[in-house]
């Protein structure tokens, strides 16, 4: 016997559940500073070692950082192709010095210290989680775009994450803010001074683009376009609910195409600030939509275990098998989209081979520390959502949306962690406490954002002129 659905639905935000996220959050504050002790302590730090020197692979990534920090003329080998020195001239690679008190007081001479090691991982966390509020604002507005009413029964979940917006702004403000010298190697002034030893030509060209007011300019309008865009979807869409007619909608769809549009640009570019100027000489002209698919993948499949979960505890009746097939079906199908910009770009840079852009996969598969995290978030991110959702069953059924939603949620903060993590700690990279604690403040402070939201409009869009369409949705 089916429940009636009730469209004046709303959502309780239950004492047990805030229970749940503040023991929670409590363990990863604790965790967080257990891992902060042992950093200072010098406890399970890591260094890569055993990376042989005859490894043709090894002198590729040598060679690659060779023009960066040499003065003086260089020529190619006809032997190996790898650029080697001039000997007559006597040049001797200089250490790429920070130009910072801060930066060299939080890098020791064997490398980045725990500071640069937290700083890095409050980073990563604010990458993942600002792509899944950002991707859940995108959800919406692309279901407006496309006239799609199957989804119109559970829209406002997509909309609650996209509620993470503003506390996504802060936080990434205050940490560049607070550590854009241990995090960025082109914000320290010596790399463009032609006097000193420690000048880059190739970052000292880029300083139009990579300057701090330019950076912090962007960063600012990239968060400014989104926000303002999420409170007039929300606006609408509430006033929608009260009122009714077809005219909110209607300019619901205009407020996304606009919106559209701008995200197109601002995400990518989004990307190359964020994450690909960790390290300045590298570049990929696929990096805004491979960064795009992975958020895009980890929201859908937060907003598939939210939807399931909702409807466990009660909520949500409106949805129904065949919703959660569809759901399914994007969760498969932009797991493989994000697999096909993964191989895209390293089949192009391992073809074309040119070491200012190889280093970035050679930092990865030459180590013994990354190299097994990087072929774990091929698995968790592709083969196993491949092979768990390939059949119709596996779709239509919790048990298994939960299972590969939290894998692939899992797997795309590995992916992040894969793209910053050896750009900054370069050999010295780790996973222990102070990752897992994050981890765990951060998801839980976004599950109480996202709950609260959805406790302030109805869980239903009960006015939306497609309702109906979503209520006997069959596939």
């Amino acid at each position: 016997m089916e429940h009636p659905i009730h469209i004046d639905e709303r959502y309780k935000f239950s004492s047990g559940l805030k229970k749940v996220l503040g023991i929670v959050l409590i363990i990863g504050v604790v965790l967080l500073a257990g891992g902060i002790i042992m950093g200072v302590m010098g406890v399970g730090e890591h260094h890569e070692t055993s990376t042989d020197a005859a490894n043709p692979l090894y002198n590729l990534k040598e060679a690659s950082e060779t023009p960066f920090t040499t003065q003086g003329p260089t020529e190619m080998s006809p032997e190996s192709g790898v650029v080697e020195h001039d000997a007559a001239h006597g040049d001797e690679a200089h250490p790429r010095g920070s130009g910072n008190a801060a930066a060299d007081a939080a890098t020791s001479h064997a490398g980045p210290t725990w500071l640069t090691r937290l700083y890095s991982n409050f980073w990563i966390n604010n990458l993942f989680f600002t792509g899944l509020a950002i991707a859940g604002l995108f959800w919406v507005a692309i279901q407006y775009a496309a006239q799609a009413g199957w989804s119109a029964g559970f829209k406002r979940i997509p909309l609650a994450m996209a509620s993470w917006l503003p506390v996504a702004a802060v936080l990434m403000l205050v940490t560049w803010l607070i550590a854009n010298h241990d995090l960025f190697h082109w914000t320290h002034e010596a790399l463009y001074d032609e006097t000193s030893p420690d000048y880059d030509p190739i970052i000292a060209g880029k300083k139009g683009y990579l300057n701090t007011f330019f950076y912090l300019a962007r960063m600012v309008v990239f968060f400014a376009i989104w926000i303002i865009f999420f409170y007039l979807i929300r606006r609408e869409s509430m006033r929608e609910d009260i009122h009714g007619g077809t005219s909110y909608w209607y300019t619901l769809r205009k407020y996304s195409a606009i919106f559209l549009v701008l995200f197109a640009v601002s995400s990518s570019m989004a990307a190359w600030d964020w994450v690909m100027s960790l390290d300045p000489h590298w570049f990929s002209t696929l990096f805004g939509w491979y960064v795009f698919a992975s958020w895009w993948v980890s929201a859908i499949a937060a907003i598939t275990l939210i939807v399931v979960l909702l409807r466990e505890a009660g909520y949500l009746k409106i949805v129904n098998a065949n919703h959660l097939h569809d759901l399914g079906k994007f969760l498969f199908a932009f797991s493989i989209f994000w697999t096909y910009l993964w191989f895209s770009q390293f089949l192009l840079i391992y073809y074309a081979n040119i070491p200012e852009e190889s280093i970035y996969y050679i930092e990865r598969l030459t180590s013994d520390y990354y190299s097994p995290i990087f072929f774990i978030n091929l698995f968790l991110n592709f083969l196993f959502p491949f092979l768990v959702l390939m059949t119709r069953d596996a779709k239509r059924h919790s048990i298994f949306l939960k299972i590969v939603c939290t894998v692939v949620l899992f797997g795309h903060w590995l992916d992040f962690y894969l793209m910053v993590t050896p750009a900054v700690m370069k050999d010295f990279g780790g996973f222990g406490l102070m990752e897992v604690g994050l981890i765990l403040i951060y998801a839980s402070a976004f599950g109480f954002v996202v709950m609260s939201a959805l406790t302030k409009m109805n869980l239903i869009p009960k006015h939306h002129p497609m309702l109906q369409e979503s209520m006997h949705h069959h596939i």
